[in-house]
């Protein structure tokens, strides 16, 4: 399973098996710029949020990224930090209690499980415990997921690189390492990751004449 099926999958799974769980969302942080981007949500309540937490740079999903392992909010109409996230989403959303749950972190993105109570003091501590819980599973999972992606996409840079070498030692009538030194020269010169001048060359390759 991919990541991004697995993300849809624990977002949906701890709305249903999470009491009084009614709306989920996974986002991700860049570390330099604090851009907020939802990866999956349940509805539309989590990505309008992960939205004003990015407009706003403030509120929990910045804050369980950054700086906690996870952040919790007993009441959105009474809670005190985030001034003006709270009052727009209080504005905008039926959410009223929120937890948000680290997932990740990594040089270029961190993850948080954001879990959304239409009711108020919803996250009691036992309640916590389980989303902990569900968020350790899926952090496990995502990691996994991860470096399949990253292990197929290898797969099929390493083939379409092979094609283009071919392609050069038929043309050309060079060896497999000249092929492969003329590919790095040009995306050098180019200034080109090596296996998209593959993907240009083997397109152009079998473009209809």
């Amino acid at each position: 399973m991919g990541v991004d099926n697995l993300a849809d999958e624990v977002t949906t799974t701890a709305v249903r098996i999470l009491p009084n769980v009614h709306h989920a969302g996974i986002s991700l942080v860049d570390p330099k710029s604090r851009r907020v981007r939802s990866v999956a949500t349940t509805g539309p309540a989590p990505k309008n949020l992960d939205t004003l937490q990015e407009e706003l740079q403030q509120g929990p999903c910045v804050d369980a990224n950054h700086d906690h392992v996870a952040v919790r909010i007993d009441d959105f109409e009474t809670e005190n930090r985030w001034t003006e996230f709270m009052r727009r989403a209080v504005d905008t959303t039926p959410v009223r209690s929120s937890l948000s749950i680290q997932l990740y972190t990594h040089d270029l993105e961190i993850g948080a499980l954001n879990l959304y109570s239409d009711r108020a003091r919803a996250f009691t501590p036992q309640l916590e415990d389980l989303a902990l819980a569900v968020a350790a599973h899926a952090a496990i999972g995502l990691a996994t997921a991860r470096r399949d992606d990253q292990f197929q996409t290898a797969l099929a840079s390493r083939d379409i690189i092979g094609q283009a070498k071919g392609m050069i030692m038929e043309r050309f009538g060079v060896d497999a390492s000249a092929a492969f030194n003329l590919l790095v020269t040009l995306s050098q010169e180019k200034n080109t990751p090596l296996h998209l001048i593959a993907v240009q060359l083997v397109d152009t390759a079998h473009r209809p004449t």
